[in-house]
């Protein structure tokens, strides 16, 4: 499964990313709003994990851009823990929504319950572009 992750701290990223990666997921990176648009064109992920607060775009406006083009699940990882942001979030279409600090465990059981949900199971199968493989 391919995650685009997206967050303007370049260490929170790279952390983030190995993470994942160790859990078995493909990661796609971007570090601003507009990157974030461009990378989810380009690789088409399974799902995307944004901050809401980054340059160029927010967070809020690439998951208001990205439920215009895809049904592709969205979990929003950041600082605001507020409830109007978290409302927000959802309403615009985010599946989940995580405040830093934050376990890259819970993030990992968040992402494949939000996969699961979406009858995207992370498990058994592998993903690179157009060739997917089935492990049984």
């Amino acid at each position: 499964m391919k995650v685009l992750l997206v967050d303007d701290d370049p260490d929170l990223l790279s952390v983030t990313g190995f993470a994942l990666q160790q859990a078995g997921f493909l990661v796609v990176t971007a570090t601003d709003g507009v990157s974030a648009i461009d990378v989810f064109e380009r690789e088409q992920p399974d799902l995307a994990v944004l901050d809401i607060n980054m340059p160029r775009m927010s967070g809020f406006d690439v998951a208001r851009k990205l439920r215009e083009m895809s049904s592709v699940p969205v979990i929003m990882l950041t600082v605001r823990g507020e409830e109007d942001d978290v409302v927000r979030a959802l309403s615009l279409g985010a599946d989940d929504y995580l405040t830093k600090p934050f376990s890259p465990k819970i993030l990992i059981a968040r992402i494949r319950a939000v996969l699961r949900r979406a009858g995207l199971e992370a498990e058994g199968t592998l993903t690179l572009g157009n060739l997917t493989l089935k492990v049984d």
